[in-house]
């Protein structure tokens, strides 16, 4: 599915004035249709953050598109207000982050100079834009009340599975990891709750077997960007959808820390793929060996009854127990009696390869017990 097909799903009635909020690569392609389709007035993001090794401040992808288009960005690090703050006066009414601004900043080291307006003036500023409606991909902030009912026709949020299931940051991982073969996307109204709001419409689309995270992620941005078209045409010709979820089938998608990557052997060998599939490429799944980590990019699930390695694996042999060290890759006893053939590997501070590759480096002996 191309970009231009994303662009042309849907023609609609009349462009809308939009603030656009998002963050991660995900929210770009319902940005880009939006500046084709929309008048996109304003964008916020979220901060600068160090990345990389060397610890530079790294603008997020929602900003660089922003500004590749001209579009005024704002980087508040909250919306919300507290009780009995008092008026900030050093910072500018007009806390925006224009082209000229981002590139003197980056080439000054200041990005704290345009990125760091208070909330009482970024709201002050977002009233200023007279919006008919506030777009919201994968923000990463909560948007409080006073800010939810500014535009006329409200907020609304792009959101990255077949609501009520899978709230919270990490929609897209907690499919895959559950071993679904069908997710979609939610086109939603914003309420003060986490993803709690009513739906407008969704979109579903198909799991491969053997998909990773970045593939599905991919197509789901896309169709995501496709679903805003479509709903945001219904708000303009009245015919919009309002379904409320059932709460009693939410489930919740927690943000995800480094640490879940590693690998739990007592877990059935479909399971721990999953993980693999949905961790990649952050944070990786992972194990232990002699004390080191090693990571799994790519693995299969293989059935007791398909194991050639002789009588090795049974009721006894401990999970994480590795069976068989070959050019195949490296057969680890996983939980239920199950295997996985681990066939991409990296070990720490190296760089990914085959497993029969890595195992010519770094003999591992069947025996061998991960952790």
């Amino acid at each position: 599915m191309t970009h231009t097909q994303a662009t042309s799903a849907a023609t609609p009635l009349k462009p809308l004035r939009v603030v656009f909020m998002g963050t991660p690569a995900f929210a770009v392609p319902t940005l880009q249709v939006l500046l084709v389709q929309h008048q996109v007035v304003a964008v916020l993001t979220q901060p600068d953050r160090p990345a990389g090794r060397g610890g530079k401040m790294q603008a997020s992808p929602v900003k660089e598109a922003a500004l590749a288009a001209g579009v005024e960005v704002i980087q508040p690090q909250t919306l919300f207000i507290k009780k009995n703050q008092p008026m900030d006066n050093s910072v500018p009414v007009s806390p925006e982050v224009t082209p000229e601004k981002a590139s003197h900043a980056s080439a000054t080291g200041h990005e704290a100079d345009v990125i760091s307006p208070s909330p009482r003036d970024v709201r002050a500023r977002l009233k200023t834009f007279d919006a008919d409606i506030f777009v919201v991909a994968a923000y990463g902030l909560l948007l409080p009340k006073a800010v939810l009912e500014m535009p006329r026709l409200g907020c609304i949020n792009v959101h990255g599975s077949l609501l009520p299931r899978y709230r919270g940051a990490s929609p897209i991982h907690a499919a895959i990891l559950n071993g679904d073969t069908t997710t979609g996307v939610t086109i939603m109204h914003m309420a003060e709750g986490m993803d709690t709001g009513d739906m407008i419409l969704k979109r579903e689309m198909p799991i491969a077997p053997d998909e990773h995270f970045p593939s599905v992620h991919d197509h789901m941005a896309i169709l995501g960007a496709e679903a805003l078209l479509e709903a945001l045409d219904t708000l303009v010709n009245g015919t919009a959808a309002s379904e409320a979820q059932d709460c009693t089938l939410a489930t919740h998608a927690p943000i995800i820390k480094k640490t879940d990557g590693q690998i739990d052997w007592t877990q059935p060998a479909e399971s721990i793929l999953n993980k693999i599939r949905a961790y990649d490429p952050w944070p990786g799944a992972y194990t232990m060996l002699d004390g080191a980590q090693l990571k799994i990019w790519r693995a299969q699930a293989i059935k007791k009854e398909n194991i050639t390695v002789g009588d090795e694996i049974g009721d006894d042999t401990a999970p994480g127990t590795v069976l068989a060290a070959d050019n195949n890759g490296l057969l680890i006893r996983a939980g239920q009696v199950t295997t996985l053939l681990a066939t991409e590997l990296q070990g720490q501070n190296a760089k990914k390869m085959p497993a029969g590759d890595f195992l010519r480096g770094r003999a591992i002996k069947p025996g061998t017990v991960l952790s």
